[in-house]
């Protein structure tokens, strides 16, 4: 049988990609599902699409109750309220028809700044993994391909970066950078978790480079980077892929954590940590629940699927079940 027919022998991880497919959508079509300004609008000859993304300079004071006045046609989001949209006249307001998720301090709506900040929060994860999965396949590959003193060396490094905890490590390297965008979040994120895909890729290499159709392309004079990226990579890509899948619910963690101490993504950027880290401030409000409960929802829901297909993939690639 199959990886993926085994993967879906397993009904909870089934669900649990399809909840991830959920959260991926909502995040792509955030702009689509809450903002302040039109999907796409006519106004004085021009047609605009997304304007919300594209910001251009003929609509920066310009909202949905003006641009109904102003414009020839436009299409409405589903919800009118953009993430960074201050309502103070709606201050902390609980779930409602106007405000299904609530309201923050500042009358911001809680569902917009939700939808928005799971874009924030699933690109994080996705861009901080992509980087760290590429330089622990790149340097597991060389090690154990070449040996010698490459294998040497990149196993002392990997050695010296496991005697740090990560996040304690993260934290050190943001506490001394100036964060104003989520670059240097996932940059640190990526540079920090290398050593558990090198040392898996690594393995792999070592026991895949024995066996006789790699011998073989060897023999016939096939290069070295042929042979690593033709055969062994992608023989060794399972492992990555379920370490992958653990590691982009861990950095959505370590977003969270580190956007609570004040050292995540800088506001007004919605992310699922930072709604978190202003809603702290409002726990004992009488009645302002829904500020902790929705962002801590959704961050419980998404790592728990990611860990669920997690464990699917990792069953699904067990050799001892093939």
């Amino acid at each position: 049988m199959s990886g993926w027919g085994r993967f879906r022998r397993r009904r909870l991880a089934l669900i649990a990609l399809v909840l991830l497919g959920a959260f991926a959508l909502v995040a792509l079509c955030a702009d689509l599902i809450a903002s302040d300004l039109p999907i796409a609008v006519r106004v004085e000859g021009h047609t605009y699409v997304l304007p919300a993304r594209t910001r251009p300079p003929a609509l920066a004071h310009e909202d949905m109750a003006s641009l109904r006045a102003r414009a020839e046609w436009l299409i409405p989001p589903l919800f009118e309220r953009g993430p960074d949209q201050p309502h103070l006249d709606a201050v902390l307001h609980p779930p409602g028809a106007d405000a299904p998720l609530g309201t923050d301090e500042l009358g911001r709506d809680v569902l917009a700044r939700l939808v928005h900040g799971a874009r924030l929060s699933l690109v994080i994860g996705l861009l901080s993994v992509g980087l760290y999965v590429l330089i622990g396949v790149v340097l597991g590959a060389l090690a154990g391909w070449f040996g010698g003193v490459v294998d040497t060396i990149v196993s002392r490094v990997t050695e010296v970066m496991l005697a740090f905890p990560t996040f304690f490590l993260v934290l050190a390297i943001l506490g001394v950078m100036r964060v104003e965008s989520i670059v240097p979040v996932m940059v640190v994120i990526g540079l920090t978790r290398w050593t558990d895909v090198s040392r898996l890729v690594r393995g792999e290499v070592l026991r895949l480079k024995t066996e006789d159709y790699v011998q073989a392309s060897r023999a016939l004079g096939a290069p070295p980077m042929w042979v690593i990226a033709r055969h062994l990579l992608p023989n060794a890509l399972g492992p990555v892929l379920v370490n992958a899948t653990f590691g982009i619910a861990g950095a959505i963690l370590i977003e969270t954590a580190l956007s609570f101490l004040g050292f995540g993504v800088p506001p007004p950027q919605a992310s699922w940590g930072e709604l978190l880290t202003q809603a702290h401030r409002y726990v004992t409000w009488p009645g302002a629940w829904w500020l902790t409960l929705f962002p801590g929802m959704a961050i419980f829901f998404t790592v728990t699927a990611l860990n669920l297909v997690g464990e699917g993939l990792r069953d699904a690639f067990d050799p001892r079940l093939r």
